[in-house]
């Protein structure tokens, strides 16, 4: 979780001008860009900054949720079961989070180091100080 926002608040950082990203599609080392999502890395930058609030967000409902949720009682019958469950649902979902913040987390930081490739296309000597 900590690796996204992080990747997240570098890319909010460096990318000043997200429209230099229109028209640019990703690449992934030693392979033809892809093509087959007609989504642009300004689309992806769009995306991506859309969905940094809604995980913040999604956190923090969760956690009102949870706290809703132990104020109703289940039987005493069903609580071994309904426990046993409840941590197997949770396992299974906790394990998909980490796939989705770990495949955002590596957009994040491609768009950012392709936005950066882009920037030392336009201006090579403008990275070294001149003094």
């Amino acid at each position: 979780m900590e690796q996204y926002f992080s990747a997240t608040q570098k890319m909010e950082q460096e990318v000043m001008f997200p429209s230099l990203l229109r028209g640019v599609f990703p690449q992934q080392e030693g392979a033809a860009p892809d093509e087959s999502g007609h989504t642009d890395l300004y689309e992806r930058y769009q995306l991506l900054k859309a969905i940094k609030p809604v995980v913040e967000k999604g956190l923090a409902s969760v956690n009102d949720q949870s706290q809703t949720s132990t104020d109703t009682d289940a039987s005493s019958d069903d609580s071994d079961t309904m426990d046993a469950q409840l941590e197997e649902r949770l396992s299974h979902h906790l394990a998909g989070l980490q796939q989705v913040l770990t495949h955002l987390t590596r957009d994040t930081n491609a768009l950012t180091r392709r936005y950066s490739q882009i920037l030392e296309q336009i201006s090579p000597s403008e990275g070294q100080p001149s003094w």
